[in-house]
């Protein structure tokens, strides 16, 4: 591809710490929207819908995960068409009140992150995550 077709291709990278401050209504949404998507137990995806009850129920992290959709974030951006999404979470440890938990450039110094992206309604640990 020569650069003029490469160009309308845009990483876009949003780093975000967010506190979980109440465990039980985050599962609880990350459940009921695991049993929108799936329908009703015992279907053909049973045995994937089992193992995603049990990640959001177990982590916070996987039931922020399963909620977040980047496609939402941009669907309403005219101009703009998703072509590929990677997102994932995970539990840091962060002290709001130190000056230095925040370093933007601690990417940059460890080289390239990984450059694969997977499809947007798949997750990179293989749970469904809201897509």
């Amino acid at each position: 591809m020569s650069t003029s077709e490469t160009s309308r291709f845009v990483r876009l990278r949003v780093e975000m710490v967010l506190e979980i401050t109440d465990p039980d209504a985050l599962s609880g949404t990350a459940l009921e929207s695991i049993a929108a998507e799936y329908g009703e137990p015992g279907g053909e995806a049973a045995e994937e819908r089992v193992r995603a009850e049990e990640a959001v129920r177990e982590d916070g992290a996987e039931a922020l995960a399963s909620l977040v959709d980047p496609f939402d974030l941009v669907s309403e951006v005219p101009g703009v068409e998703l072509a590929q999404a990677s997102w994932s979470s995970e539990t840091v440890d962060y002290d709001p009140d130190d000056p230095d938990a925040w370093d933007l450039d601690e990417d940059e110094e460890g080289g390239e992150e990984d450059d694969e992206t997977d499809d947007v309604d798949e997750a990179d640990d293989g749970v469904p995550h809201n897509g």
